[in-house]
């Protein structure tokens, strides 16, 4: 599908009729992490929209760094709902793709019906829970994922620190792509190193919200995922799994998609 002069990868699926549900990935793996989730929720009626989002898709691929500011990510999302003459949908998002979800809801609500965050909680919870507390540590990462070069480390010896991450070998190849890997990172690079707050600065949430969280993430506490009910000014659900870890949408689908559906449901 084409947005402005990008063109996006997208897998639309499910029933005829129904409510549609508009699926952002995260950091480094694109859209097919909803794999086994797409369709337990066509089976519960819903029609899905899958993107692998800006850089993830080789037509939509930049090589400007500012090009990944959060602004240009949330406007591919509306202009992909414009595109598919799609008024709204349920909103869900994960890791970073949750950050993009966020701002969606925030500053887009006539367009969704409700918002289920998948691991992330709301930026301004989040923001505050890195002052004090684990999250901090937890956060270390991001100073390493921004540094030149990182690149060569993540993909080198087949991803081995990839893997070592979570992500599975089978999501590994579409980063070995030109430009790719450069373009996962640049969403770092481009929100999260200079003028944080002008870039990923969000507004509070009015539509009906899900966060879902995992007891065993170790990128994301406690705090910033029950603080988002602070941010969220409509009815907001704290759903946590047990044992499972970041990788929701891999490694609980079915969890997830229950949420999803019953997001739908209160609709």
């Amino acid at each position: 599908m084409t947005v402005g002069d990008l063109t996006f990868d997208v897998r639309i699926g499910g029933p005829d009729r129904g409510p549609w549900v508009l699926l952002l990935h995260g950091f480094p793996v694109n859209g097919s992490c909803y794999d086994a989730v797409v369709p337990r929720l066509h089976e519960s009626g819903l029609r899905t929209i899958v993107p692998d989002q800006r850089g993830y898709s080789p037509g939509a691929r930049p090589d400007d760094v500012d090009a990944y500011r959060m602004k240009h990510i949330v406007s591919d999302a509306v202009g992909l709902l414009d595109a598919l003459e799609v008024s709204y949908a349920i909103l869900v998002g994960h890791d970073f793709g949750g950050v993009v979800a966020w701002h969606l809801a925030a500053n887009h609500p006539d367009r969704f019906t409700g918002l289920v965050a998948v691991s992330m909680g709301h930026p301004s919870a989040m923001r505050e829970a890195v002052k004090d507390g684990d999250q901090r540590e937890r956060s270390s990462y991001i100073k390493e994922f921004v540094t030149e070069g990182i690149e060569d480390k993540f993909l080198a010896k087949g991803g081995a620190w990839l893997q070592q991450l979570g992500v599975s070998a089978e999501e590994i190849p579409p980063l070995r792509e030109p430009g790719a890997m450069t373009a996962a990172v640049n969403w770092y690079r481009a929100n999260l190193v200079s003028d944080i707050s002008a870039n990923m600065s969000c507004g509070p949430v009015e539509i009906p919200t899900t966060l879902v969280w995992s007891d065993s993430d170790p990128s994301i506490g406690r705090g910033p995922a029950t603080g988002s009910a602070r941010y969220v000014y409509s009815e907001f659900r704290f759903c946590e799994l047990p044992d499972v870890d970041h990788w929701v949408p891999q490694n609980a689908a079915p969890a997830l998609a229950s949420e999803i559906a019953l997001r739908s449901a209160v609709f």
